[in-house]
């Protein structure tokens, strides 16, 4: 065959290729703008989808964002045709079925593309449609990911808000939740992945929650708007109240920083942490987080510079101070730790968990004792040994017991504190305050 005869059956067979993949795209449109699609129709629908795929390849744009559409919107079809039949109208497996993982990413992903190629092309196809498809599926998604957060599916869900911010970027704490989520399912790269979204959109949560009584449930219930929360307080509820939410912002900067120095990253969170207290600079949990980070690295100086200023600019925060006495105790910092947990009993007598914590770092000295009293043999120079020992044993479990005792004063339902302290009644043959908590613990 001359060149040019092949030249023209190529040609020839474009045309057709192309004049089917028109018919394709055409076929789609019809099914699709359906008012309600019947089974026949959704099968036909999808055929059409799989047939189109390989004409679509080499396309235009159009063809190819318009086929992703119709593919992504295939579950929505699915979904909308099974709940218009009564038996399914009741049952939530049905949403299921159709709403996974997979099928709200791709729905994600296909409107969005749509939405950004009609707003560059000017021509509002499906625009409109898309935006009600969002409305109206928005709070069943929602619900979903909270079920799959109940059910300690922590990735499923943090993928699903993932997909709903995707959807709605102007609903960022969807995406703020997610990020939570991939935390819980220890998911770091998802996590560092969705802080690092929130921290590339300047995300706060600052604002405002209003909440007002139900006047049947009497239950508290929050609103969108305060404006949303006029309308219910006109009909069904009352005693509205209103919540300032802080600023997420230094929260966001710190679990990056920490996720950071988990991988190994320590000069990336260092410069994570200090960006961080620049924007918070009354943040002290951030403060404690960049000492952290130091003590870590073995840089005792700049640790003990950074929470000496933490101390100076919180002296009475309690918490505060308690939180330094655990990252002390962790860091094996034994002395620091001790000095701390006695300054937040020194601000606040009643705080529990200090005398708790004291407590432990008394008793945590037992096993290196036990170890070296295990070691010793029945010499008189080890029997010796063995009495210095014991004594200093005696002598940790005394200075143990006037905590843990205020401990059990204040909080009877600490069941652990009270079986610590029985346990050391016992091992210093203390035999009537043992019988005595006994009976306690037992009532």
């Amino acid at each position: 065959m001359k060149s040019k005869y092949v030249i023209l059956a190529s040609a020839i067979l474009i045309s057709v290729s192309t004049f089917a993949q028109k018919d394709e795209m055409k076929t789609l449109k019809k099914l699709y703008d359906k008012e309600q699609p019947s089974d026949n129709d959704l099968a036909e629908y999808r055929a059409t989808i799989t047939k189109a795929e390989p004409l679509v390849t080499n396309s235009t744009e159009a063809d190819k964002v318009y086929l992703n559409f119709y593919k992504a919107m295939a579950p929505v079809l699915d979904l909308n045709l099974a709940m218009s039949k009564p038996a399914n109208q009741n049952n939530p497996q049905v949403i299921l079925r159709y709403l996974t993982v997979q099928n709200v990413n791709q729905l994600a992903t296909g409107l969005n593309n749509t939405l950004d190629f009609e707003k560059k092309s000017g021509k509002m196809i499906y625009t409109k449609d898309i935006e009600e498809t969002i409305t109206s599926f928005k709070p069943m998604l929602i619900n979903y990911a909270v079920a799959l957060g109940d059910g300690t599916k922590y990735k499923e869900a943090a993928l699903i808000l993932h997909s709903i911010y995707e959807l709605d970027k102007k609903d960022p704490e969807k995406l703020y939740y997610a990020a939570n989520y991939a935390v819980n399912a220890k998911d770091m790269d998802l996590a560092l992945q969705y802080y690092q979204e929130l921290k590339n959109i300047n995300y706060s949560g600052e604002g405002t929650a209003y909440y007002a009584i139900n006047k049947e449930t009497k239950k508290e219930e929050s609103f969108s708007t305060k404006k949303e929360r006029e309308l219910y307080l006109k009909v069904s509820h009352e005693k509205p109240r209103d919540e300032k939410i802080p600023s997420k912002r230094g929260e966001i900067y710190k679990n990056i920083a920490l996720i950071l120095t988990e991988k190994g990253k320590t000069e990336e969170a260092k410069a994570a942490i200090q960006e961080a207290r620049t924007l918070n600079p009354d943040d002290s949990s951030l403060a404690m987080t960049e000492a952290d980070l130091y003590l870590k690295a073995g840089d005792m100086v700049t640790y003990k510079k950074l929470i000496t200023e933490v101390v100076e600019k919180n002296p009475n925060n309690v918490e505060l101070i308690f939180n330094l006495g655990v990252l002390s105790n962790n860091n094996k910092e034994y002395a620091d730790a001790e000095k701390y947990y006695l300054r937040a009993i020194q601000i606040d007598p009643k705080y529990s968990n200090a005398y708790l914590n004291l407590a432990i770092l008394k008793l945590d000295a037992e096993k290196g004792l036990i170890d070296q009293m295990n070691k010793l043999g029945t010499s008189p120079a080890d029997n010796k040994k063995y009495e210095v020992l014991k004594r200093k044993r005696e002598d940790m479990y005394n200075s143990a017991i006037p905590y843990l005792e205020k401990v059990v004063q204040m909080d009877e339902n600490n069941i652990d504190a009270a079986k610590t302290l029985l346990g050391v009644y016992n091992a210093l043959e203390m035999t009537d305050k043992a019988k005595a908590l006994k009976a306690k613990i037992n009532k």
